[in-house]
């Protein structure tokens, strides 16, 4: 693993975006290297397992200029990669038989806002903030901006924000339930760890059925995370699609 840094630290789970010199961004070796991140994570049973990044953003969702830079005939294919991918590894995270808290800082846009939704509990920082984009590049939601999302903060808020493209800062994120808990600036990690430590003297069989009790039905989030897949497919090998993203990375279309 190149791009994600998984270990064990006192026992609990650690796993760390280190894509920082592109935001985190998700492109497919990211992800592929996050799913074997989490392979390893299953076979180790810590008690607990911390999500984090390093650098200055969370994630910046899918790499633009990778769609953008990949030619229209081959574009289907590399969308169906990443974003194929990246519903794979929200799945996996879901199942996770391992109670998951994603410490966040800084941005969080796109598809990677599917990473904080299927954590257990999101610990916020005050500069962390969420932005869809995908009305102003030309894409279709992905990552449950439609198939988690509106379960946590309500389907009217959720598509506002989609419509509009309005950033949800820290404190609104975490009134509205995208977040559990807002951490002082640079204490998202020691709240994170705070929380680890108490979740691992908890009852194990206890916690393994308030997982399979209190995570989202995979029965609706499955068919919507494939729904969410489909219109991507479809949008991104758009004229709009070129349009947006070139105006977005101030280039030609």
């Amino acid at each position: 693993m190149k791009q994600v840094n998984y270990r064990l630290e006192n026992g609990i789970g650690r796993l760390t975006l280190n894509r920082p010199e592109r935001h985190n961004a998700l492109v497919p070796e990211l992800l592929a290297d996050l799913r074997e991140a989490l392979a390893c994570c299953r076979e180790d049973m810590p008690p607990v397992l911390i999500i984090d990044a390093a650098g200055k953003s969370f994630s910046t969702g899918g790499d633009v200029a990778g769609f953008f830079d990949t030619p229209r005939e081959h574009r289907h294919d590399y969308a169906a990669a990443v974003v194929g991918e990246l519903n794979r590894t929200i799945i996996d995270l879901l199942a996770l038989p391992v109670p998951t808290i994603v410490a966040v800082h800084g941005l969080v846009t796109g598809g990677s806002l599917g990473l904080v939704l299927a954590c257990d509990i999101a610990v916020l920082g005050p500069k962390a903030s969420f932005a869809p984009w995908y009305t102003v590049v030309g894409y279709s939601p992905d990552g449950g901006w439609t198939a988690l999302l509106p379960e946590r903060i309500g389907r009217a808020r959720a598509l506002d924000i989609q419509l509009t493209n309005r950033t949800l800062k820290a404190e609104e994120a975490h009134q509205s339930g995208l977040g559990q808990y807002l951490a002082a600036a640079g204490e998202e990690l020691a709240t994170a760890w705070s929380l680890a430590n108490q979740i691992r003297t908890r009852q194990p069989g206890s916690v393994a059925r308030t997982l399979q009790l209190g995570r989202p039905d995979m029965s609706r989030v499955k068919p919507a995370l494939d729904l969410e897949y489909r219109q991507f497919l479809e949008q991104i090998v758009t004229t709009e699609a070129d349009k947006g993203m070139a105006a977005f990375l101030g280039r030609q279309a």
